[in-house]
């Protein structure tokens, strides 16, 4: 693990995660570790901690550390899958820090990137699903307006939808610079300091690879993992992510609503979290080192007993 590279909010995640220094944590978006190894150094050496993560180039990163430290295993796959590796009830906390990593995204060959050209991939896992350029070239013109409209929150989704099925028309489209062309000469107006294909290449890689999905089932799967008093921990970066971390807290602390004037006969009416302070968003120290760390926001619930 590169311990030069530093991930947004590090210091603040790992102080509202860690409730005990024995216990049993879950990284479920391990990247480049560096969450991983910072939960390592805080932990005793009775402290376990499993990591998560779909793409290939984390697994080998992660396989280095588990041969460095016993107390950490690492499962490659998606974190929606956390429910089939975490006993209920056995972990202190879970950490996810959402969205396409730094190494990701400064990889031209991902294919995530709007400014550096390569592949049209978008794939968090390369070897599995359709990439970007594989939908792009069947997807019908109302459906991907949809997709840019919902996951991209871009009000020009049906002229840019219309612009990029007539350019596939032409030619497929193959690279991340020919789409990120495409969008740009249709989109009319963006917001000063954005990219104007920076809601539509959001849009098609959240699709691609079903992130809200992903993180509705992780966010459930949470909930039973932790033991009570554990703490879970979300770093989101867009607003499609942080609306549903902040509704599934609120309704977890709610608890199930029954209509009026029907009588609670079971436990489990009470809510299932508490939340934690409120949002915290980067320094300005931070946001000046470090530009992507800008939009990043946290939320911290505890278990409930």
């Amino acid at each position: 693990m590169d311990r030069e590279h530093r991930p947004v909010l590090l210091e603040e995640a790992i102080s509202a995660l860690m409730v005990s220094a024995d216990g049993a944590y879950v990284d479920g978006t391990f990247g480049r570790g560096g969450h991983s190894t910072r939960i390592l150094d805080a932990l005793s050496p009775l402290g376990t901690l499993v990591a998560f993560d779909r793409d290939p180039a984390a697994s080998s990163v992660a396989e280095r550390l588990a041969d460095q430290d016993p107390r950490f295993q690492f499962q490659a796959t998606n974190f929606c899958d956390l429910g089939d590796y975490i006993a209920p009830a056995s972990v202190q906390g879970v950490l996810l820090d959402l969205g396409v990593s730094s190494p990701q995204l400064d990889d031209p060959e991902r294919g995530f990137s709007f400014t550096h050209d390569g592949p049209l991939d978008m794939r968090m896992n390369p070897d599995a699903g359709r990439s970007a350029a594989e939908w792009l070239s069947e997807v019908d013109e109302v459906e991907l307006a949809q997709v840019l409209r919902d996951l991209g929150e871009e009000r020009f989704a049906r002229r840019i939808a219309a612009a990029i099925v007539e350019a596939r028309s032409n030619a497929r489209i193959e690279r991340t610079a020919q789409l990120a062309d495409i969008v740009s000469t249709a989109n009319p107006k963006w917001e000063p300091n954005k990219h104007p294909a920076t809601r539509s290449f959001q849009a098609i890689r959240l699709h691609i690879n079903g992130e809200l999905d992903a993180l509705r089932e992780v966010l459930e799967a949470i909930v039973l993992a932790l033991a009570p008093g554990g703490r879970m921990v979300v770093i989101s970066f867009h607003s499609l992510e942080d609306r549903i971390v902040k509704r599934f807290i609120r309704q977890a602390a709610r608890g199930e609503q029954l209509p009026p004037g029907v009588p609670i006969q079971y436990e489990s009416q009470g809510g299932s979290l508490r939340q934690v302070g409120k949002a915290t968003m980067p320094s300005e120290t931070e946001v000046s080192g470090n530009p992507r760390a800008r939009s990043a926001v946290m939320r911290v619930a505890e278990r409930l007993p």
